[in-house]
């Protein structure tokens, strides 16, 4: 069953998430203020089991653990009067009416005669009188928290990106009027400006991040049920669930629910270290996985969005992708890290810096890069206009490239773009090893002029697991510029003579190019 991810202002349009979410539905947290549904209650009677004998260590620290109170009630009275209910006003046009239900097709078809004829219409015979387009307003409901005494308040940009007008409600009951100073759709992060007091309960966020195995509160909003506090811990780190580019969440297990969006999570000191944005579920309601974007990230774009209203990212300007097992192999690199380059883009920084295809990037500014995820928060994180140097991998040795930061075009998922995931291109004009038929890229109309292009593609070969297609253009074998299939033979004779197992192909598709790595198998 594929992935979607419904919005935490509904109704809007689904949108489905990549990456390893996908037999799941991952669900932002605001909900439209209608409520229904059941109540149960959980019995305290809860099964032990038989536990070995512990260490004097581990005695030690469950007597450390001992010490903590047993109840998160002190904690609650400082952290739960700042955070509130948000209430977003949402504006739809519909054509005007006296009474009935709005039709859900389209006006003047077939099955909005149907629906009207069949008693649902608003006039004789279901025949809806067509008056003026009249505004019809919608409610949508989520959560935020006050970081400062004069008003400033955090949320999730999916609460509040549709709204006509933000209204708040205290934990003490109160109602105020919010201003939108800025959002970051990247991060799913909105600020909010109360104007009225400047003395507003705020929290600070923490200095540090939790560790897995914390514990950790949720208060907000759910179902319009405002001021609700549950407890749990940090399940994991640096979750990458697919809503973009800057995907670093911190997963929790304290049950949170639609129109906890923007409300915040807090360690036992009282401190943010989260702020609720979506929750993993197969039927929209929680499961015990919850999804916080970290402390540090809201800390940088909310000090952003203060000065600026809006969010500059540094870019380099290169296409990436993720090192594999083989591609890691194939270039001789000694372990699976870094983001591989495969394709600077033309005169972006990068490119005029010196950065090529098939470079993988291991570090920024001494910092290891983990993979390509981590290259693009990384880039993302620093300034446009400054000077970074990069850690490169390139022909089996290590090299430093300075270069200045552009600043990310709008439109842009990424500072560092990952690449398209591996499907799978061409190779041909017959090389078994290989199970591809290739002929010059100039031999073939619309091939161009570098390469060779992909005739036929054998379904029982490597090529074709790898999702190799006819039409995919080779342009490099092993480093070395191919433009025909005797020069991938050559190429690939090269690599068996050095005991390599995997060859990497740069590969073109349309207009994208990315690196595969394949057995190189017999001659």
């Amino acid at each position: 069953m594929p992935q979607t991810v419904e919005p935490a202002v509904e109704p809007a349009a689904p949108k489905k998430p990549r990456g390893p979410l996908s037999a799941r539905r991952l669900v932002l947290l605001g909900s439209v203020a209608v409520l229904g549904g059941g109540l149960f209650v959980a019995s305290p009677n809860l099964p032990y089991a038989h536990l070995p004998a512990l260490t004097a260590s581990a005695q030690a620290q469950t007597a450390q653990t001992a010490m903590r109170p047993a109840s998160f009630a002190d904690i609650v009275e400082k952290v739960k009067p700042a955070v509130f209910a948000v209430r977003v006003k949402m504006e739809d046009a519909v054509a005007g009416s006296t009474f009935g239900e709005e039709s859900p097709f389209p006006p003047g078809s077939p099955m909005e005669r149907f629906f009207r004829r069949f008693g649902f219409g608003d006039g004789p015979d279901g025949n809806r009188p067509r008056g003026p387009r009249q505004r019809h307003f919608s409610m949508a409901q989520g959560s935020g928290f006050f970081i400062s005494a004069d008003g400033y308040a955090v949320t999730n940009n999916h609460v509040v990106e549709r709204g006509q007008s933000v209204e708040i409600k205290s934990d003490d009951g109160k109602t105020y009027q919010a201003k939108v100073i800025g959002t970051d759709p990247r991060t799913d992060i909105a600020l909010l400006k109360v104007e009225g007091r400047t003395d507003f309960p705020h929290v600070r966020f923490a200095d540090k991040a939790p560790r897995i195995g914390d514990w950790v509160l949720a208060v907000g909003n759910p179902f319009g049920l405002g001021g609700t506090v549950t407890a749990g811990i940090v399940s994991a780190s640096g979750r990458d669930i697919g809503a973009g580019p800057y995907d670093d969440f911190i997963q929790i297990d304290a049950p949170v629910n639609k129109g906890n969006s923007g409300g915040p999570t807090f360690d036992v000191d009282g401190n943010v270290i989260g702020v609720n944005t979506a929750i993993y579920s197969p039927s929209g309601g929680n499961v015990g996985i919850a999804f916080a974007i970290p402390a540090d990230t809201v800390k940088t774009v909310v000090a952003q969005l203060k000065d600026k209203g809006s969010v500059t990212r540094g870019w380099i300007g290169v296409q990436i992708q993720p090192v594999t097992q083989e591609i890691a192999d194939s270039l001789g690199l000694k372990e699976v890290r870094g983001a591989l380059v495969a394709d600077p883009q033309a005169n972006g920084p990068a490119a005029k810096a010196g950065i090529k295809a098939g470079d993988v990037i291991l570090a920024v500014n001494g910092q290891p890069v983990r993979d390509a995820r981590d290259l693009a928060k990384k880039i993302g994180a620093i300034a446009p206009g400054e000077t970074v140097k990069l850690g490169v991998f390139r022909q089996g040795a290590e090299i430093s490239v300075s270069l200045t930061l552009g600043t990310m075009p709008s439109g842009r998922q990424a500072s560092a773009e990952p690449a398209p995931r591996e499907r799978g291109d061409a190779a041909g004009g017959g090389i078994p090893s290989l199970g591809l038929t290739l002929a010059p890229a100039s031999s073939v109309a619309g091939g161009g002029s570098d390469g060779v292009v992909v005739t036929d593609v054998d379904s029982d070969g490597p090529a074709a697991e790898r999702g190799f297609k006819t039409g995919d253009v080779i342009l490099e074998v092993a480093g070395r510029p191919v433009s025909t299939p005797a020069d991938v033979r050559k190429a690939l004779e090269g690599v068996r003579g050095e005991g390599r197992r995997t060859v990497l192909l740069r590969v073109k598709t349309g207009d994208a190019s990315r690196f595969v790595a394949i057995p190189v198998g017999k001659a």
